[in-house]
């Protein structure tokens, strides 16, 4: 019968899958465009706001810059959304940002590129559902109090949804996108009617106040002003990384909705700055830039309240395209000997569930850390990504001059430019965004590089290690066993019972803190009589662990042996809070001799009232008759 721990487990996670069920967890377009798309998506809450929040400083004129602004960064979504079709069908598989540079660049390039997307993945979680909750918290402002246990909450959500697997979170996730898809399409659609016909105030143009910058501020306001507005191409690459994760044909499905990624959010990104300039709406501290265009557009009625809800919900799961690939990319480095094995494995229901866990607690971290405070961590946004797209298309224009396949010269170019326009871009996110936080993810970024570096090393002294090539004889070792006891019990006659039948030179071994108790055991121990030779050890210090472990550590140094069996007695209760009324000793015992060459230590378990107790735990007088048979045939 399954332990009530189980039961809990099948009801929040699902029931365990085969993994030949792993090809119908596959994804069709339709569902995975909410799976991958939606961080890309979402973005469009927030990013036309950031670009506000930069240029606020030249007054009501900011408004005249957003849309140039937002119009260069389309123009750079549409140029990396083409860059990454062609990684797309040149990595069936999934061509992310470390497959391609690591393959095409080298090592370092790949780990560079690893480290970045770690680093986004997690900030993408906590600026996601930190902006979603900033959706709530601006509809009802009672709320705003509660912010930073909303978002642990909403991240806590999100890992439980994503551990029952892809496909069950790719459905559940798919009616919120596709909802908020229909709202900004109404509000788009709605704001440039009512804009165009008239009916809706447009301020009149702006010119520069007196005190506001110009010349190389004013440059430098602007460039800043683009770079936090390029967080809206964040998650263009997931599509691209998520290949695998597509039913087949899975290279065309991808590429058929990667292109309708970049599409809507192209659409959204430039009709939400246009919105805002045409309303003449800036960033409040209280309410968010898209808060303020539904009120504008929808009033105060039912569609703005849809459209804030629907905010909310895309924004905490647009964290779901972390959820899909941090587990993936951090699977894909464990295979390569980068990040702990387990991270390769997958869960019961299919999931990279490792890889799931660790997020959410990294983003967890992160919320708490800055409140809850989007303004506070977009600085530390999106600097990893152009570090990535700028390494995954230079790495396909190397791909693309080793393989010369038809059209590899056109394919160099668009890849080319496209490397070319994103590191610029890097360069300018880490100069203009740089002490306002950038400078964190610059220290973070080469600090996670080490850390990998050293578990790839590891790995390999690990394989040189227990690589065994030779054919070397079986050797023959002076083989004793040590059994650890506290009297004459049933768990420790079953742990002599087990030790008699592996070894010939066994030794009882009872560590003295009162001589008046030992005593009593020795004359009892002679009573037993059962050949095997009792061992008092004094302890004027009470401790149990030292003594024994001196004991072993000198038979070893004195050669009265080649290896050493510690057989512990370990007391199982039958309730879990009978654990708590019992010593753990035999885990201290275990754990003492983890890093003792030539010591083997195991245990023999006692479970109380529910055990069958080796012949009923064997009498006095079949133990001796045992220890005698032995000395007979030896």
């Amino acid at each position: 019968m399954p332990t009530p721990l189980t039961q809990f487990k099948r009801v929040v996670f699902g029931r365990p899958l085969a993994s030949d069920r792993l090809e119908h967890e596959r994804l069709n377009k339709k569902t995975a465009l909410a799976v991958l798309s939606s961080d890309a998506i979402s973005s469009v809450a927030y990013a036309t706001e950031q670009t506000l929040l930069v240029l606020v400083i030249l007054g009501a004129a900011a408004l005249n810059y957003v849309i140039p602004i937002s119009a260069v960064i389309v123009g750079l979504l549409a140029l990396v959304a083409l860059s990454y079709r062609q990684t797309i069908f040149a990595y069936p598989n999934g061509g992310g940002s470390y497959t391609v540079a690591h393959d095409n660049l080298g090592a370092m390039p790949g780990l560079i590129a690893a480290a970045a997307l770690l680093t986004d993945y997690t900030l993408t979680v906590s600026v996601s559902v930190s902006s979603g909750i900033a959706a709530i918290t601006s509809a009802y402002p009672a709320t705003a109090p509660h912010t930073v246990a909303m978002c642990v909450g909403a991240v806590g959500l999100l890992m439980a949804v994503n551990l029952r697997g892809v496909r069950e979170s790719g459905i559940a996730f798919s009616v919120p996108t596709y909802v908020f898809i229909a709202m900004m399409l109404l509000l788009i659609g709605v704001g440039l009617v009512r804009t165009l016909s008239g009916s809706a105030a447009i301020p009149a143009a702006a010119s520069h106040p007196i005190s506001a910058p110009i010349g190389f501020a004013l440059t430098f306001l602007i460039l800043r002003g683009f770079a936090e507005g390029c967080v809206a191409m964040t998650g263009t690459e997931a599509i691209s990384n998520g290949v695998g994760a597509f039913k087949r044909p899975s290279s065309q499905n991808a590429a058929i909705t990667l292109g309708w990624m970049a599409t809507i959010l192209g659409v959204f990104f430039l009709g939400t700055s246009v919105l805002a300039r045409h309303y003449g709406v800036m960033p409040s501290a209280t309410e968010t830039v898209l808060s303020q265009l539904g009120r504008r557009v929808f009033g105060g009625g039912a569609l703005y309240y849809v459209l804030q809800y629907a905010t909310f919900a895309i924004l905490v799961l647009a964290a779901n395209t972390a959820f899909a690939d941090f587990p993936r990319l951090a699977s894909i480095l464990a295979r390569d000997g980068y990040m702990p094995r387990q991270f390769a494995a997958r869960g019961d229901r299919l999931a990279f569930s490792n890889g799931i866990i660790a997020l959410a607690l990294f983003a967890a971290v992160l919320i708490v850390i800055f409140h809850g405070d989007t303004s506070a961590l977009i600085p530390l946004y999106a600097i990893g990504v152009f570090v990535c797209f700028t390494l995954s298309q230079a790495g396909m224009v190397m791909h693309w001059v080793r393989s010369r396949e038809p059209g590899w010269r056109w394919r160099v170019a668009l890849n080319g430019l496209g490397a070319a326009a994103t590191a610029v871009v890097s360069i300018v996110q880490v100069v203009t965004k740089f002490t306002t936080g950038a400078w964190i993810v610059v220290l973070i970024i080469p600090l996670i590089i080490i850390a990998l570096r050293r578990i790839h090393r590891h790995y390999e002294h690990f394989s040189r290690e227990v690589a065994y090539t030779g054919q070397a004889p079986l050797m023959f070792l002076h083989h004793t066993v040590v059994v650890p006891v506290n009297g004459i019990t049933k768990p420790a006659a079953g742990a002599l019972v087990y030790a008699t039948t592996i070894c010939e030179d066994v030794r009882a071994v009872y560590v003295e803190v009162d001589a008046e108790t030992s005593a009593e055991l020795r004359r009892r121990w002679d009573e037993w009589d059962i050949g095997v030779e009792l061992v008092v050890i004094p302890s004027p210090y009470r401790s149990v662990l030292k003594p024994l472990t001196d004991y072993v550590n000198g038979m070893l140094s004195r050669d009265e042996a080649d290896l050493v069996t510690v057989v512990v007695p370990e007391i199982v209760p039958r309730s879990w809070w009978g654990h708590l009324l019992h010593n753990k000793t035999a885990l201290f015992i275990r754990t003492a001799f983890l890093f003792r060459p030539n010591v083997v230590v195991t245990a023999v378990p006692y479970l109380i009232g529910r055990a069958v107790r080796l012949r009923d735990l064997v009498s006095h007088d079949e133990l001796l008759d045992e220890a005698d048979e032995r000395a007979m045939v030896s």
